[in-house]
């Protein structure tokens, strides 16, 4: 299946019918590959108007749950905290294939699929 662009909202709106589901999420940014395996519990965003320099994003994609990442030895630890963020900027491009969803940024591209109903 190709991939479809999609705005903001609409890739929101897809999102949010992912909540209850396990999900996976790749990121791949610079040199730093990892994978994080979730229950979404929750889809939320934050804007930051207060930021020290531009490298903190403005806005951020937060997916709320529970969850293991996949270090570099492969073995799984448990989150740090029960939130994924993902920076968001103007530039983001979002993307769904119809079984996954891809977000590229300036820094990196994040991929987020179901893997269980």
């Amino acid at each position: 299946m190709t991939e479809q662009n999609l705005s903001i909202e609409a890739f929101n709106e897809q999102l949010q019918q992912w909540t209850g589901k396990t999900i996976k999420i790749s990121k791949q940014e610079l040199l730093d590959d990892d994978a994080t395996i979730m229950n979404l519990q929750q889809v939320t965003y934050e804007t930051n108007t207060q930021r020290i320099d531009d490298y903190q994003p403005m806005h951020t994609l937060q997916l709320n749950g529970t969850g293991h990442i996949e270090n570099e030895a492969h073995d799984m630890q448990p989150l740090p905290s029960s939130q994924y963020e993902i920076p968001l900027e103007d530039s983001s491009r979002y993307q769904f294939d119809g079984s996954r969803f891809s977000l590229t940024t300036d820094r990196g591209t994040y991929t987020i699929e179901k893997l269980y109903e």
